[in-house]
């Protein structure tokens, strides 16, 4: 269709304004921020993609943090993200990438090849998760010793889903309760997922009656009562939404499994970008708002940044390491 010569002289009068008054509004010289980017290592829906998330509301409109687009990376509870940005953007200034502590028993593992805890900059924790053993609302089982009773009845009677496979932390919480109910680990069920959101996923549709998880993937669905948390894997209960769910110890399995979210670099990003990046996240850490947000997707108390979180970082890997060659995990290179 044509259009007249006079209203597009009238449209091109009015894109001009526009344009001129846009022009105005912008100081000479700005320039508009860079959008950063956060990958989620897992398919949607899991914490990882809640650390993201977290990320992204907490440093909306702080200085220094561009606008954060998420976007998904899966693969080996972290490892193909892990090995694209250390082998293809290595430097890159405004790319983040969510970890947990799965990611770190993964690299004290060798599940990772060669990989070290410093060939990487660690930028900021945002909190602490715990682990969980959670069955259907409708399951029979109403307590971890049920469950733990049933299993050594018939260890193959159960599936048991989990992110990852044999010697990821949800294994290893199974493996590690199994252990203390007179159990050998290797006698379960398991089946192998993408992420705390394929779990549950999975156990609505009946293909798996257990699930080893974590309490912020389980908000979703104890909140839509689709699920029944059995045990907390805290050294004492936690407040909030799970604060009458008894911890693992409580009903005499000694079992405490701790899982730190967070937020890590490529390892040629310069030191001001670096450096930039942990300014940003413990001015927002440090927001009235932050607990509130971070109390929403189920995380508890832990500001670790840069140097801080380093250290940390190292510690774990090198205890997760220890606890991984109890069950012969350890690949060593």
């Amino acid at each position: 269709m044509m259009v007249p010569m006079n209203a597009f002289r009238i449209f091109l009068s009015l894109l001009g304004g526009l344009l001129g008054a846009l022009l105005v509004a912008l100081p000479a010289g700005a320039k508009q921020p860079p959008e950063g980017e956060c990958i989620v290592p897992s398919k949607p829906g899991g914490a990882m993609f809640l650390t993201c998330r977290l990320a992204q509301k907490a440093l909306q409109g702080k200085p220094g943090a561009p606008a954060l687009k998420l976007s998904y990376m899966p693969g080996g509870i972290g490892a193909v993200a892990w090995h694209t940005i250390v082998s293809q953007r290595r430097g890159e200034p405004d790319t983040l990438v969510a970890f947990s502590g799965g990611s770190l028993l993964n690299l004290a593992q060798g599940k990772f090849g060669k990989a070290k805890p410093d060939d990487v900059r660690w930028v900021a924790g945002l909190g602490i998760d715990y682990g969980v053993v959670a069955v259907p609302a409708n399951s029979p089982y109403r307590s971890l010793r049920d469950l733990m009773d049933a299993l050594r009845r018939d260890p193959e009677k159960l599936l048991i889903g989990m992110s990852g496979t044999i010697g990821s932390q949800d294994w290893m919480k199974m493996a590690l309760l199994a252990r203390q109910a007179g159990l050998d680990p290797h006698q379960l069920r398991f089946v192998a997922l993408e992420g705390g959101g394929e779990e549950f996923v999975a156990m609505q549709a009946g293909y798996v009656q257990v699930v080893s998880s974590d309490v912020s993937e389980t908000g979703l669905y104890t909140a839509s009562g689709k699920a029944r948390v059995l045990a907390v894997l805290s050294d004492k209960r936690l407040p909030g939404a799970l604060a009458a769910v008894p911890t693992a110890r409580e009903q005499g399995f000694d079992v405490v499994w701790p899982v730190i979210r967070g937020i890590w670099m490529g390892p040629d990003v310069s030191d001001a970008d670096y450096r930039r990046w942990v300014q940003a996240f413990d001015r927002a850490e440090s927001a009235p708002e932050f607990a509130r947000l971070r109390a929403q997707i189920g995380l508890y108390p832990l500001t670790l940044t840069g140097d801080a979180l380093t250290r940390y970082i190292r510690q774990a890997v090198a205890d997760y390491k220890r606890q991984a060659r109890q069950f012969n995990l350890v690949r060593e290179h």
